[in-house]
Order: structure tokens, then sequence, then C-alpha cells
């Protein structure tokens, strides 16, 4: 389990110090007193074939709560606007960076066989009309692979500071999958209320290294192929 001291080191990754290289110590110290998560993404991932019916990459779309939005776009947009890609190119660029030293966040499973994604080949972040700021990544398989009879894909953080959720509406999308390919989201059972209480700090200090908690609580899209 990483340390997340006062000293907020800069090599750690924003997104799971919940906005502190943007927002200042201020909103770490009020988030240190609440249960996880921290941070709340809204994923709408598409799974791309090759032309030859292979799995060849997953696209990601994650927008990001109203809060950690906020403070990520604080002082980028020009006259009032929103913030455009190139405003957020370099805080892009670090977080693309920043995914294979993470784990991507993405686990696909081919046959019940984890797939090795390459390195990132496209990125950016923009500021949406509703003010939500959404992060795009692609996420290329190092070797496509064949579907087989099924597919699993999960998006999550295993330590569940930062709590992803497939969009209800579009959350997977299937492109130039081989006919007859199908998909749904197994969403798990939810957390009662005095569950929901004992996710704090200390609980998950106390989870072993490797625990993957967050996987755990997260839905899982399954892909059926003929």
């Amino acid at each position: 389990m990483t340390p997340w001291g006062a000293g907020f080191e800069p090599m750690i990754w924003n997104w799971r110090m919940a906005g502190v290289a943007l927002a200042g110590a201020s909103l770490w110290a009020s988030a240190q007193a609440e249960a996880h998560p921290h941070v709340w993404v809204t994923v709408r991932s598409k799974i791309e074939f090759s032309p030859e019916g292979k799995v060849n990459d997953v696209v990601q779309d994650w927008t990001f709560d109203e809060m950690y939005s906020s403070f990520a776009a604080q002082g980028l947009a020009k006259d009032g606007g929103l913030a455009r890609r190139e405003d957020f190119a370099p805080l892009a660029k670090e977080n693309a960076g920043s995914l294979a030293a993470i784990g991507y966040f993405t686990v696909l499973k081919v046959a019940g066989k984890q797939a090795d994604f390459g390195d990132v080949t496209d990125y950016w972040m923009e500021e949406r009309p509703d003010k939500l700021v959404t992060f795009h990544v692609v996420l290329p398989l190092k070797t496509p692979e064949a579907p087989g009879k099924f597919l699993t894909l999960q998006v999550a953080d295993p330590e569940f500071f930062i709590d992803f959720e497939f969009d209800d509406h579009n959350g997977l999308t299937l492109v130039n999958a081989p006919a007859g390919c199908s998909n749904s989201l197994n969403k798990p059972k939810p957390l009662q209320a005095d569950d929901q209480s004992k996710l704090s700090e200390s609980f998950f200090s106390g989870l072993a290294p490797g625990s993957n908690f967050g996987f755990k609580m997260a839905t899982r899209a399954i892909i059926a192929c003929p």
C-alpha cells in the first residue's frame, strides 16, 4: 500500500492524490478525513477489433467528478471559456505517461488470460460543456489476440482511492467485432450503509499489498463471441 504522506511527492500520480497537485494541501487534508473513494470517474470503454477480427486495443474515456474537474481545469480556461485539449496537454501527457506504472487501471482478459498493453498511442484531456473533465487514452495490446469465446474487462483502482463506474447507457462499445459478439455489464452487489462506513483510511492502510480491493468492487464487462 502506498503511504500517502504529507510531503506530496511530485512523482506520485495526481489522480490517486485526488487532485493534490492541482488543488493543494487543503483538499488533501479534508479528503483524508473521509472514507474511500475520493475521486469518482464515469467510464466509457471501446474494445476495437482489427480487420482480422482480433482484439486490437481498448479506448478509454474517463470523465471525472465535479470537484476533481473543477480543480483540474482551474486557471486553464481563457476568457471564461472551457479548458481545451491544448490547455490540458502537459497534464494529459503526465497522466498518460504514468499509466503503465500504475497498471493502466484496466484489466482485459482473453479466454481467462490477462492481456498485456503496449505504449499508449493517443491521449488528450478536455473540459466538457457541463464543466466535467474527460481523459481520453488508447491502450493497444502488445499483440492483437483472437477473442475466443469470451473476454472480460474491468476498470478499477486496486486501492479504491478512485471509484471507476461504467456509464449506464454506453459504458462499453464493441468496434468492428466479429459477427455475433455481444456484451453485458455485471455489477457487484452494492455495499450496505454500515459496510460503506468501514471504508476508512485505516481500513485501506491495513490491507495486504496486492489485495486489489478496488477490482473486487468493480463492474465486470463480459464480451461473448460465437
